[in-house]
């Protein structure tokens, strides 16, 4: 070995998933749309099966089912063959087609395949109300699920947005967050008084309510409709400190069709929850409706009253990079102090993103990894003694070994019922996780206490 080159590190238990389900993801937010992996069958199992122990419900991802000659002659023919199917059997309103690291490998051109099979099967397209036809590129070796997730949205306004004037809708990009998060973000907005195109939906499709019988594609999502006339809107409002350009949808909109956009920062927390309900007061021309400024003043004295249990307290915090960023803005104003802020992804815009939202309140800023595992997040958390950690249900092992609490957010959540209902966003979510925090905190130390005690 060369002295000056460093031994491969493999990476054990990654703090990220696949890039082609968050594609998966995406697609499941939109109307009449059926998640569709140009790759082998196994690729498509997993993935149902990892979403649907977060999410609680059906998750049909449609597969090429390539096998062994494929990966040699190319799966073209199995591509159209399984898009074929698909039309014949859920006759939904659109297609999304996102390619895995086996297609990517062998150089499937499926923009190319599309074009093909749109000419071969005209007649069937058209018996079927020509469902729109969306592909992303997503192999799993080039990102993480967040950025397939980002990817997909990017590529389905780049694909189907138009201009359409008069549109007054404002678009809202949320990235991936909860559905219980958009239900709240849709309430928001509403009360504003705005029409609103939020892209993708999930607050239906993947937390719907009881059916008598079983529906091949969930009801809900974004409307094709209302995507098709993104172009023509008033503006657009995406979240992501850390998002880079070549997958933000709303740099879309605005090089394409002039649509003001305006990127903030995940809304959790006073700071970042503030600069939200300003654009919409800007963007609406409105005062902020009373119920919120009631919630914001009801979050202030929580802060207040839940100082003396938090202030000092040393918190791990880990998960998608947007996720990360905007707990840790919410954590510095309750007095907690973050040690160590972790993803797995390599964007390089995390340390950055994190300086932001606590230079000036920190008298030592935490320890920032990107391109981690959760072998290294345990062995760096055994040195920084936090007292909690913050993040998704992959950290159990980790917080169980060091004896704290772990709150739970994020994606995924195998191990608690309920994960997409979690609220972070805005001043309600952030006051239901302040008193997550606060009460998780209390139940360890009684449990830990020799005495028991019961009050202070």
């Amino acid at each position: 070995m060369n002295a000056q080159s460093k031994p491969y590190v493999s990476t054990t238990n990654a703090c990220k998933l696949c890039k082609p389900l968050g594609a998966c993801l995406a697609f499941k937010g939109i109307e009449g749309a059926v998640p569709f992996l140009h790759g082998s069958q196994g690729c498509a199992t997993y993935m149902r099966r990892y979403i649907i122990s977060h999410f609680r419900e059906p998750m049909d991802i449609a597969s090429s089912s390539l096998g062994e000659k494929h990966a040699i002659y190319g799966g073209g023919s199995n591509l159209k063959l399984g898009l074929k199917n698909v039309m014949t059997k859920y006759r939904g309103g659109l297609i999304g087609i996102a390619t895995t690291c086996l297609t990517e490998t062998i150089g499937d051109d499926v923009h190319l395949l599309l074009h093909e099979f749109r000419h071969e099967f005209n007649e069937l397209l058209a018996s079927h109300n020509r469902p729109d036809l969306v592909n992303v590129s997503t192999p799993s070796y080039s990102g993480t699920h967040m950025e397939g997730f980002h990817a997909t949205v990017r590529a389905v306004v780049d694909q189907l947005a138009r201009h359409e004037p008069g549109n007054r809708n404002i678009n809202l990009l949320p990235g991936f967050v909860s559905a219980a998060d958009i239900r709240d973000l849709k309430e928001v907005i509403a009360d504003f008084g705005l029409p609103a195109t939020v892209l993708p939906d999930l607050s239906l499709t993947v937390d719907g309510p009881a059916a008598e019988t079983y529906e091949k594609i969930s009801p809900g999502g974004t409307p094709l409709s209302q995507i098709g006339m993104m172009g023509g809107s008033r503006a657009s409002i995406e979240f992501g400190r850390t998002l880079p350009a070549n997958l933000s949808a709303s740099r879309v909109l605005e090089r394409k069709f002039s649509v003001p956009r305006h990127a903030l920062g995940t809304p959790i927390g006073l700071r970042e929850s503030d600069a939200f309900f300003r654009t919409l007061e800007s963007l609406a021309d409105e005062r902020i409706p009373e119920k919120h400024v009631l919630e914001r003043g009801r979050l202030v004295d929580a802060y207040v009253d839940a100082h003396k249990y938090l202030f000092g307290k040393r918190a791990v915090v880990y998960g998608e990079e947007d996720l990360v960023v905007g707990l840790t803005a919410f954590l510095v104003e309750t007095g907690i102090r973050p040690v160590l802020c972790a993803c797995g992804g390599k964007s390089g815009r995390l340390p950055a993103a994190i300086s932001e939202v606590t230079d000036g309140i920190l008298d030592e800023p935490p320890l920032v990894r990107d391109n981690i595992d959760f072998h290294e997040i345990k062995e760096l958390a055994g040195r920084l003694g936090p007292d909690l950690l913050i993040g998704n249900s992959k950290g159990y092992r980790i917080a169980r070994d060091l004896r704290v609490p772990l709150i739970r957010v994020g994606f995924p959540i195998h191990d608690r019922f309920g994960g997409p209902r979690i609220l972070h966003l805005g001043y309600r979510g952030s006051q239901a996780l302040l008193d997550t925090i606060v009460n998780a905190l209390i139940g360890a130390r009684q449990d830990s206490s020799d005495i028991g005690y019961t009050y202070y």
